[in-house]
């Protein structure tokens, strides 16, 4: 196939849900979204940092906020009823390994039962076409190899994060198999999981997350401590796994029967890279003496090297990485620079966006 063309006219007009749109990469998709002329509905929890790219890219502007939690079925069911979507995207999740060690259960709860909640909801929207639901790379059982793992490879999770994302790929194959391949009405939704690697990008404040972790040690002057300098993971630019999921819910909506299934979303294997890599990048990026170090103390189980085979994704989608991980790294510092600088972060943020739309 070509590479990954947008379909503009699927997207304008389009009313589409987004959970999760408070968040990080849900602040970035409903930008987007709004971007190329849809009518964006969210539905999130308040934004769990301060900043937070929700409030300083001013995404409410773009966006139809309900604030609520996907533990409520009630209100999502409410407010999916109202919005009566196209398409979904389903973000909305605790999702930080760490957290999860620290409270498991409110982990489950969002993760597994939000995601029922969710599908629940969506089963009673006469006019939806497709649903992509958001998981992550962590889904699969780690055999700490170096081989990307593909969609057809076995669920697992070590920790209550990887375990609950697993587990949510169950409850989505189920509700599709159980009410959506083929409703009584002969109305067929199709639905998705999209496993996307460990995104980077301006606006992410979250703790426990190395690029954030990094900006704050360098903004404070501080060097940069990091737990596990050998890690490996399919970094990549938060765009690169959005234009998945616009380009997955294209043909989801289009093709339900070919479409509606698990797909990966990350770098290409020649672009994996060690932390301590970032680190370096980072550090030299960001100049005026910045560096970094390891931090003592044992920490939580978390894997040493994890990568994705996005061949799939490249061959039946048209999709595929623009933006090496330098790159990436570099239009990250500079958004957070522009930032710390008190530039107009909606229009560098819709720059990026276009500049992104604009590669070859």
């Amino acid at each position: 196939m070509e590479a990954l063309v947008i379909d503009r006219a699927f997207w304008r007009g389009r009313r589409v849900f987004v959970t999760g749109h408070t968040g990080f990469k849900g602040s970035w998709l409903s930008l987007w979204l709004d971007a190329l002329g849809a009518r964006v509905h969210g539905y999130a929890l308040a934004p769990a940092t301060t900043p937070a790219l929700f409030d300083i890219a001013r995404i409410g502007d773009a966006v139809t906020s309900t604030i609520a939690d996907v533990r409520d079925a009630g209100a999502l069911g409410r407010a999916m009823a109202d919005a009566s979507p196209e398409v979904v995207f389903h973000l909305a999740a605790q999702p930080l390994v760490r957290a999860s060690y620290r409270e498991p259960v409110a982990t489950f709860a969002t993760n597994v039962m939000g995601t029922a909640h969710l599908l629940e909801a969506a089963r009673g929207i006469a006019g939806l076409r497709a649903i992509v639901v958001v998981t992550t790379d962590k889904v699969y059982e780690n055999l700490e190899r170096t081989a990307g793992y593909a969609e057809t490879d076995a669920l697992g999770g070590h920790d209550p994060y990887s375990a609950s994302k697993a587990a949510s790929e169950l409850v989505v194959t189920s509700y599709r198999r159980s009410f959506f391949e083929a409703g009584a009405d002969g109305r067929r939704v199709g639905i998705a999981t999209a496993r996307a690697g460990n995104v980077i990008g301006g606006g992410d404040w979250a703790q426990d997350r190395l690029v954030p972790d990094l900006v704050r040690a360098l903004a404070r002057g501080e060097a940069a401590r990091i737990r596990r300098p050998d890690a490996v993971r399919p970094w990549q630019h938060v765009v690169e796994p959005l234009a998945g999921y616009l380009r997955l819910a294209e043909c989801v909506a289009a093709d339900p029967a070919r479409f509606g299934e698990a797909w990966n979303f990350g770098p290409l294997a020649d672009d994996a890279r060690p932390v301590s890599w970032i680190a370096e990048r980072v550090t030299t990026t960001w100049g005026d003496g910045a560096r970094w170090e390891r931090e003592p103390g044992t920490h939580p189980h978390e894997t040493t090297h994890l990568a994705l085979d996005v061949s799939k994704a490249i061959a039946r989608l048209g999709w595929r990485p623009r933006l090496d991980l330098g790159t990436a790294l570099d239009w990250t510092v500079r958004w957070y620079r522009a930032h710390a600088n008190g530039a107009d972060m909606r229009a560098l943020t819709l720059a990026q966006l276009a500049a992104y739309e604009a590669l070859p």
